[in-house]
């Protein structure tokens, strides 16, 4: 018997914001670990690296381009993951926006409207869409959202980002108590700053990137890969009793 059990074999993901960054890392780790991927964003031509990666390892991949802003659209993505891949098993809502960066004093309502959409309605729908979809073969399945250490600390600029990637947190909590007895468990990654193109404006200038090395106790910034390994825990029967947390990946910065 194997203790520790990090195969995701026979399993079905969808990875949304699949693209680049933080989400295609996630989902070529997925994929090494035995899954076959869907992976989502607006555009299809950016998703095309993502499932070359993920069909390199061996496994399933395809891109459903999806406007998670779309009701119609996310449940489009749920049906073509399981008529194209059979099941699904795993979700990891990824996407994210920023629109603006300055005092939340400053935000206007479509700015507002457009983050929580984007951040917190699009992965609470899409989350239930895909519960639907786990009952239908009634094995029980995964959810893993992504959030923020700016879901824990407010920074400077991001407020309203910030106040989305509360959200999330909650979302899981939530999500998790009332959706365990359908098998479903509900976990969540917290990342600090990772050098992705998302996060451009806090790691590509000299002093900021300074200051955010100073106060990490491993002195740098992460990697997109770095986030991955938590999300195939949470996936896999190695997390099998873990419900409802956010476990943070930020080197240290809110210990």
């Amino acid at each position: 018997m194997t203790v520790a059990n990090f195969s995701l074999a026979g399993k079905v993901a969808i990875v949304t914001g699949g693209s680049r960054g933080i989400g295609r890392s996630i989902a070529v780790a997925l994929a090494e670990a035995g899954a076959d991927v869907c992976v989502a964003a607006r555009k299809v031509e950016a998703l095309e690296e993502s499932v070359a990666a993920i069909r390199a390892t061996g496994r399933k991949g395809i891109a459903v381009p999806t406007n998670v802003r779309d009701m119609d659209a996310l449940q489009n993505l749920v049906n073509e993951t399981k008529a194209q891949l059979g099941r699904i098993d795993i979700l990891v809502n990824n996407a994210a926006t920023n629109p603006v960066f300055g005092p939340i004093a400053n935000i206007d309502e479509r700015a507002w409207d457009t983050t929580m959409n984007t951040n917190v309605k699009s992965a609470f729908f899409l989350s239930k869409m895909v519960r639907e979809a786990i009952k239908e073969h009634g094995a029980g399945g995964t959810i893993i959202n992504v959030s923020s250490t700016g879901g824990f600390r407010a920074g400077g600029g991001l407020g309203t980002y910030s106040v989305s990637k509360a959200a999330i947190i909650m979302l899981t909590q939530v999500c998790a108590k009332e959706w365990g007895v359908d098998g479903i468990r509900v976990n969540c990654i917290a990342p600090g700053l990772i050098k992705t193109e998302f996060s451009r404006a806090l790691w590509d200038n000299e002093a900021a990137l300074k200051n955010s090395r100073a106060q990490s106790p491993l002195r740098r910034i992460g990697e997109p890969d770095e986030m991955a390994g938590a999300c195939v825990y949470f996936a896999s029967e190695a997390s099998s009793f873990t419900t409802g947390q956010t476990l943070i990946l930020d080197g240290g910065g809110l210990a």
